[in-house]
């Protein structure tokens, strides 16, 4: 067990210590009032100056492949003006445990506030007010310094790059932007469903030579990003598909880069009882639109799907679910398309728990180089604790669930104790569990969508995504669909796409592959 887990100190008498109390205090310098939740952060400052570049920690946060080393104190805050100051139980809402259990010794800590309450897909971005990195002595029964929340974040620069982007992508992105338009449709059934304007938004990167006066038509790409990703986190994907094309690594194709992030997380364009129906509006509003405005071919086969991780699932859904629409998939690593194999947990499995095994083991969640480094119950714990909105689980359920009562998504499983509801879990099986909708429909679905299904994941994928794959690709053999199912010896989540130095070698492939069936004879020799 990690030294943040270790187990609860104790004093002489063995009483345990008393609960830890942080003040906190909005700084009254051209800072507005405001409400949210209030995040605590504290991690070994050892540890965190070790890992850090030059020793400095500009911030302290969570690590999802190291989930147990930052601890996490919450509270909500209905309202705090400049200059007011408010006090956080760390031995409240925390994990992975309170903070009066934490060892002895040197911390660093940082208080956020998390204004519009989605920390748990953006992390802090524009609008949040941070406090500074604070080093902290934690000493049995010593207090902890008032923290000053001081520091608002900026609006984020939908053509800033991450540091891990390389040299070529940035030399690509000035000219690339040149070819990207963004298209923001207000859809009317979204709205309608919302009670309030709803838009679908996209980047469409055109080739070069596109002329929108000229005869030229192109067949079409709808990418959809993962977890985690959004409308202004597309600069390196647009920059790279340009560059490729230019450079004849990749057909002259147009790309439109869906944005499927919103308040719960990730809608991936399902038609859904919470989200809304945005596989509806898509199919029916937005593409149509679209081909109104851009020379694109306007018909199945020349109509592509692409994405990764949740965005495989998403182009894995719509593949199948609008399969007169499409003229093929190409899905990576998609989420779970079979939910007798949800990372591993059978969800239908008598007494089924998202927590442990029938033998009573752990249900892991992570894993790196062949070691589990996080399991299904931390993450669901962790994600909790920082909100309820907008986590990688909840997601799920907004998208999956049947609507509960409370007008939320009802919960697939008891966070406290992992059992598995067997009426959720129908629900989820009779709706979108996608290798259930082609065993049940298959004769209604083979004359649009045999041979159009391409899916492609590692064998070592990070989060066991595998495994539902290997079922899916049973199921469509069994059917006797012509599928293209591939497996990658060894690769994980992150590295599906890379081969030698080409981060996007994949991609690539994918694109000749889609140019191929959209102009046959034409791809690459």
């Amino acid at each position: 067990m990690g030294l943040l887990a270790a187990p609860l100190c104790l004093h002489a008498d063995d009483a345990p210590l008393a609960h830890r109390i942080v003040r906190v205090t909005l700084d009254g310098t051209g800072i507005q009032a405001t409400s949210g939740r209030l995040l605590l952060f504290a991690t070994q400052a050892d540890a965190a100056r070790k890992a850090a570049k030059d020793n400095k920690v500009d911030a302290v946060d969570t690590n999802p492949f190291q989930p147990k080393a930052v601890s996490i104190a919450a509270r909500d805050v209905s309202w705090i003006a400049p200059g007011q100051s408010l006090d956080i139980d760390t031995d409240g809402e925390a994990f992975p445990e309170g903070f009066s259990a934490l060892p002895p010794g040197d911390y660093l800590v940082q208080a956020v506030l998390d204004v519009g309450h989605d920390y748990n897909y953006l992390g802090r971005h524009e609008g949040d007010v941070l406090s500074d990195v604070v080093p902290v002595k934690l000493t049995p029964g010593g207090a902890l310094p008032t923290l000053k929340l001081n520091h608002v974040v900026p609006a984020r620069d939908p053509w800033q790059l991450p540091p891990s982007a390389p040299q070529a992508v940035r030399d690509a992105l000035p000219e690339a932007r040149e070819h990207a338009h963004a298209e923001i449709m207000q859809s009317p059934a979204l709205t309608a469903f919302a009670g309030h304007p709803l838009s679908i938004r996209a980047w469409v990167v055109t080739p070069p030579g596109y002329d929108a006066k000229g005869s030229t038509r192109y067949p079409t790409v709808y990418v959809t990003h993962g977890f985690g990703g959004s409308f202004d986190r597309y600069a390196g994907t647009i920059a790279t598909v340009w560059s490729a094309m230019k450079n004849k690594d990749m057909p002259p194709m147009i790309w439109v880069l869906l944005d499927e992030s919103g308040p719960t997380g990730t809608h991936e364009f399902a038609d859904s009882v919470n989200n809304g129906p945005w596989g509806q509006a898509l199919t029916t509003e937005y593409i149509p639109w679209l081909e109104g405005r851009y020379r694109m071919d306007g018909k199945p086969n020349g109509r592509f799907l692409n994405g990764h991780s949740s965005g495989g699932w998403a182009t894995l859904w719509l593949q199948t679910r609008y399969p007169k629409v499409f003229g093929g998939t190409w899905s990576t690593s998609p989420d779970p398309s079979d939910f007798h194999d949800f990372t591993g947990i059978d969800l239908y499995a008598n007494g089924a728990n998202a927590y442990k095994k029938a033998d009573g083991t752990v249900n892991p969640l992570v894993r790196d180089k062949g070691k589990v480094i996080a399991t299904f119950e931390t993450f669901a714990k962790m994600e909790r604790v920082i909100g309820p909105y907008g986590g990688q689980l909840a997601s799920f359920e907004w998208v999956f669930s049947p609507r509960g009562q409370d007008g939320r998504p009802q919960p697939m499983f008891n966070r406290d104790t992992g059992a598995v509801d067997p009426a959720v879990a129908t629900y989820w099986r009779d709706h979108f569990n996608i290798a259930q909708r082609l065993r049940t429909r298959w004769p209604e679905l083979k004359p649009d969508l045999d041979g159009k299904i391409h899916l492609i994941v590692g064998t070592a994928d990070t989060f066991y995504l595998d495994g539902p794959a290997k079922l899916l690709k049973d199921t469509l053999d069994g059917l006797h669909a012509k599928s293209d199912i591939r497996f990658i010896p060894g690769r994980t989540h992150f590295d599906l796409y890379l081969e030698g130095d080409d981060r996007q070698a994949l991609l690539k492939k994918i694109a000749w592959e889609m140019y191929e069936v959209a102009r046959p004879g034409q791809g690459r020799k």
